[in-house]
């Protein structure tokens, strides 16, 4: 990525083409089309990158059809379209930058229907996750995937969003049952049934969870649900040492323990959440822990961490039961965003993330905190370990090009890092325009294969143009 991060007032070459298409499309949406640069603006850019790729409209649907009309009419004028949702990417999937109309589903929020029986839902693309959990909970039902952020069904399932609860529940991947999805040619399709498992056919579902925008723009999701634990217990230990808070994680997790979530913050991050949050824990790197299960079952697991915690030089637990108090502490964890930021004000955060097998994942890491010591920046490590996923937030000054190109440099070490212990460059945070160099050493061949696929389904290459799949792999028609 180049340091410039000035945003484009139109995309080069766009021409009379978007100016037939924006014209044609006020006329379909009314005020619900802007061209102003404060709504352009906004849908500029996510979180994690300060490069920013300005829109020449921004379309505010409220219903699947159209969406459909306007993805006819961006194809028969040929400008590109980008999906939008909350906003909480961290890769620069939803900056326009070769301008276009964002395409902000936002306006879709209904939900659709619940099934308690069958334990499933069907939602619209901007219903977001609270909003959902809300509405279920009084179904004793969750859906379980927690990215953190608020972001939108549509947005989680177009990255293949993951979290704090994969370790048990699994990612998008394994929540989204069915979807229906517009096609770059206007074309709306129905993807999957309510069915936990199909051998019907190519699975089209899959195809496009996790496809950020670049084939189509989902508008409903239907997803597999959770029924609410009887018993929750969180907990906090603290450790002397990284290497003995990653070790009692991968033991913990080969031990056969039924956590829900198991999350490791290192010492700077820590340090970090305890003075934005106020916490009173001890200070170095901690796992935060969460068991799901019977009254009896999460206490036994528990006493059974401890023992494996204190084995690796850990404290004792510091526990939770009541809602509140679980609250509390998993808000701390949540926060680490924001904690991170008041390291530095001022400076910009590159979140990236990778992943990696539990075997190699102390390795990893503590190869990866050498690096980052190495490097001169201040970039705090939080990792879903459960599921060997792991963070950095660099800090950098977006203005000083040496402060990004050292920022890039180190975000790119450690993708391909993870790839080289038989991980991945990207657990859930996706690969957008950021993590675009790092697609050929973990794919190889594999990628012809992406490009073709690509190109069947987006022969114009107008969707969310330039994203996950390197530039100059789709043909002109």
């Amino acid at each position: 990525m180049s340091s410039n991060n000035a945003a484009t007032e139109r995309s080069p070459g766009a021409g009379d083409g978007v100016v037939r298409a924006v014209e044609a499309l006020r006329r379909l949406l009314g005020p619900r089309l802007s061209t102003t640069k404060a709504e352009r603006t906004q849908h500029s850019r996510g979180e994690g990158l300060p490069d920013v790729g300005l829109p020449d409209a921004v379309a505010r649907p409220q219903t699947t059809e159209e969406v459909a009309a306007i993805l006819r009419l961006c194809h028969e004028h040929r400008v590109p379209v980008i999906a939008f949702g909350a906003g909480t990417s961290l890769e620069g999937q939803v900056a326009a930058i070769r301008g276009g109309i964002s395409v902000d589903l936002t306006g879709l929020d209904r939900v659709i229907d619940i099934s308690a029986d069958a334990m499933d839902c069907r939602v619209e693309a901007g219903v977001t996750r609270k909003r959902l959990n809300e509405e279920l909970r009084h179904l004793g039902l969750f859906f379980p995937v927690d990215p953190g952020a608020d972001a939108t069904i549509g947005g989680m399932t177009a990255t293949r969003a993951s979290g704090t609860n994969a370790v048990r529940y699994g990612t998008m991947r394994e929540s989204v049952l069915g979807l229906t999805v517009v096609t770059p040619d206007g074309t709306i399709v129905r993807t999957g049934t309510r069915a936990r498992k199909s051998a019907a056919g190519l699975d089209l579902t899959a195809l496009y969870v996790g496809s950020e925008g670049t084939l189509g723009i989902v508008t409903e999701v239907q997803l597999r649900l959770q029924p609410i634990p009887e018993a929750i217990l969180a907990a906090v230990c603290s450790f002397r040492d990284l290497t003995g808070a990653v070790s009692t994680a991968v033991a913990a997790l080969q031990s056969g323990l039924r956590m829900a979530r198991i999350e490791l913050l290192d010492e700077v991050q820590m340090d970090a959440c305890i003075a934005y949050s106020r916490l009173d824990y001890p200070r170095g790197p901690a796992l935060f822990i969460e068991f799901h299960g019977s009254e009896s079952g999460v206490q036994e697991d528990a006493g059974t961490f401890g023992v494996l915690a204190a084995d690796h030089g850990g404290g004792a637990l510091i526990r939770a039961t009541e809602t509140e108090n679980r609250n509390r502490l998993w808000k701390a964890r949540h926060d680490a965003y924001h904690a991170v930021m008041a390291l530095a004000p001022g400076k910009a955060n590159m979140g990236t993330d990778a992943c990696v097998p539990i075997s190699a994942l102390v390795d990893c890491l503590l190869e990866t905190k050498a690096d980052v010591e190495a490097s001169g920046l201040v970039a705090p490590i939080v990792g879903h370990v459960g599921d060997g996923n792991f963070h950095l937030g660099i800090l950098f000054d977006p203005d000083d090009d040496r402060e990004r190109l050292a920022a890039d440099a180190l975000a790119r070490r450690v993708g391909l890092r993870a790839i080289a212990f038989g991980g991945t460059c990207s657990g859930e945070h996706g690969i957008g325009i950021h993590k675009l160099d790092q697609m050929e050493a973990q794919h190889g061949p594999a990628l012809d294969l992406m490009r073709r696929i690509k190109a069947a389904l987006d022969p114009e290459g107008l969707m969310n143009p330039g994203k996950l799949i390197p530039d100059g792999i789709v043909p002109s028609a």
